[in-house]
């Protein structure tokens, strides 16, 4: 997994997680990347400093052991128990995610705790209007079983 510091055409500065770079590079041509906080679909890679582990030898960072392998399976493993927690704490609302998610957010029904489906299109319209929305991780089906 590589993590990439990204910016939007508004210079709104958000993080993103990608199986490649060219995974990131087909995503950002498809504009399937969207700011989480104005839903633009123009992003870009911004300017980031290297990561480095813990620890330190002669008072420099010493890189983390862990394999991107491993590194690849604790976040799905995070991702997987983010995913579960969501499931248990939460309303499922099905494709009436958006419709759901906007009555909430005008107050026309009690503040609860919801999940569930939301096109492309009706996501970026909730981000425009202000509505706090977030997407689940994608986790692989052979680690949600």
């Amino acid at each position: 997994m590589i993590r990439y510091a990204l910016v939007c055409e508004r210079d709104h500065e958000f993080d993103g997680w990608f199986a490649s770079s060219e995974t990131f590079d087909a995503q950002v041509a498809a504009r399937d990347i969207l700011c989480p906080h104005c839903g633009s679909g123009d992003v870009r890679k911004a300017l980031m400093a290297p990561s480095l582990g813990k620890g330190t030898k002669n008072g420099l960072k010493i890189p983390d052991a862990s394999t991107p392998a491993e590194m690849a399976q604790k976040m799905s493993m995070k991702m997987l128990a983010l995913k579960k927690h969501v499931e248990e704490n939460c309303d499922y609302v099905g494709d009436k995610f958006a419709e759901e998610a906007r009555r909430i957010h005008y107050g026309e029904t009690e503040h609860r705790d919801i999940y569930g489906e939301a096109t492309l299109d009706e996501a970026r319209e909730l981000v425009e209007e202000g509505v706090d929305v977030a997407p689940l991780p994608v986790v692989p089906p052979r680690q949600a079983n």
